[in-house]
């Protein structure tokens, strides 16, 4: 090498070391690129995305061509660093050990870090030029490859590992979920809010989103008949359970527009109102809220009780239940205003005992726990291990509550008072 220019020696070891920066970038890019982005545009017929996913799919001979090109690149770099060092100030050693220094220096920032950093940083826009220049190369190298491989592999045997074929690993809920919460700037919130309660929607239970058993409104056939029509013409509901003497002895489902033209006639009475009854349908405690979305769907059902497990009635569920806890709450079957949870001007709010805790964290922004009893009045018994008398005060997860009402053996209604800020640390 005596006879080559010291400048074209130059030129060469700054070639080495952009060469084996492109490797290292290459490397970073592929590895950091979004799989699942990459999957989308490679079906949308991104011909680049496709390349990128071909090469992960090979990532034993990806990496073996990366890393060869790249250490033979650094070699030669070293060894051309010590052909210039000798020919500008001889071959002693402390020139040899400077020399080393400074080839490891630029193979660092020039070759190492710098590219990685911007392969990190633009990894799903460089990856597919980059598998582009690197499959050639994988293509001239797959015999070295293949031998390199084949004792990387008799090594690992040894050491009885067994790798698999680098795959984007499937996402768990959780981390879908906090996906969806991260991506704010991406969805509109109202679209964010429904796919978070979709996910919810898996873990909560038909106990949580159903009407309470002493909250339902129902037609007791062994009623005077002056009642039963009266509560039939003024029902805001559209389906009623019908039972006889007891809530748990349920006798059918009575939809009131079967009935408007009995009305109109004057023909409604005991009989033909039980003619127009459909059988009930009956769903297990604790079944999941969104098994039973799909349950609903295949019966051809909007309204099902929920019994226990000794078949008593524990509560009432509707699909718009279901569906307003994915999309919030769009439709009520009472009075204007009736049902609305607001805050008062003084800070509190009177609420029924029998209300679901999940409704009132929904509605008034609480916290109050959702891990054991599902409604007010559950809560309140579960933390006293008592029956409270009027005017008991408590505090449950930083929320004032004051017992205003109880009859019998229950409590009727309690007002709840907006809880102080927490101070942001």
């Amino acid at each position: 090498m005596d006879d080559i220019p010291l400048l074209a020696l130059l030129a060469v070891l700054v070639v080495l070391l952009l060469v084996s920066g492109f490797f290292s970038m290459t490397e970073t890019a592929l590895m950091a690129a979004n799989r699942y982005r990459l999957r989308h545009r490679a079906e949308a017929g991104d011909k680049g995305a496709k390349r990128v996913l071909g090469l992960l799919a090979q990532t034993d001979r990806m990496l073996g061509a990366i890393l060869l090109g790249n250490n033979l690149v650094n070699a030669a770099a070293a060894t051309l660093v010590s052909v210039i060092t000798i020919t500008l100030v001889g071959d002693d050693k402390w020139a040899l050990g400077l020399g080393t220094l400074a080839v490891t220096f630029c193979i660092l920032v020039v070759s190492e870090v710098s590219p990685k950093i911007v392969g990190a940083a633009y990894a799903d826009r460089l990856a597919p030029p980059l598998a582009f220049l690197l499959t050639p190369l994988m293509q001239l190298t797959r015999p070295v490859v293949g031998v390199i491989n084949l004792f990387a592999n008799g090594l690992l045997s040894l050491l009885r590992l067994k790798p698999k074929h680098y795959e984007a690993s499937p996402l768990s809920r959780e981390e879908l979920r906090s996906l969806v919460l991260g991506a704010r700037h991406l969805l509109p919130g109202k679209h964010q809010s429904i796919l978070v309660n979709l996910f919810d929607l898996e873990r909560i239970t038909v106990d949580d989103v159903m009407t309470p058993r002493t909250a339902i409104e129902a037609v007791d056939l062994e009623a005077d008949w002056e009642e039963i029509a009266a509560q039939v013409a003024t029902s805001y509901h559209t389906r009623l359970p019908v039972y006889r003497g007891d809530l748990h002895r349920i006798v059918g489902i009575l939809h009131l527009k079967r009935v408007v033209g009995l009305q109109q006639r004057e023909l409604l009475n005991r009989e033909t109102l039980e003619e127009c009854l459909a059988p009930p349908y009956f769903i297990p405690a604790g079944t999941p809220a969104f098994a039973q979305l799909q349950f609903f769907q295949e019966n051809r059902q909007r309204l099902g009780l929920v019994v226990d497990e000794y078949g008593e009635i524990d509560g009432l569920l509707t699909l718009d239940d279901i569906i307003e806890e994915i999309v919030g709450e769009f439709t009520t079957s009472t009075p204007a205003g009736g049902n609305r949870l607001v805050w008062g001007e003084d800070g509190s709010v009177l609420v029924d005992g029998s209300r679901s805790l999940r409704e009132l964290n929904r509605k008034l922004g609480l916290d109050l726990p959702l891990s054991g009893p599902k409604t007010l009045n559950g809560l309140i018994v579960e933390y006293l291990q008592d029956i409270p008398e009027s005017g008991v005060g408590l505090k449950v997860g930083g929320i004032p509550i004051e017992v205003v009402h109880t009859q019998d053996r229950s409590i009727k209604t309690v007002r709840l008072f907006r809880p102080a800020p927490r101070e942001k640390r």
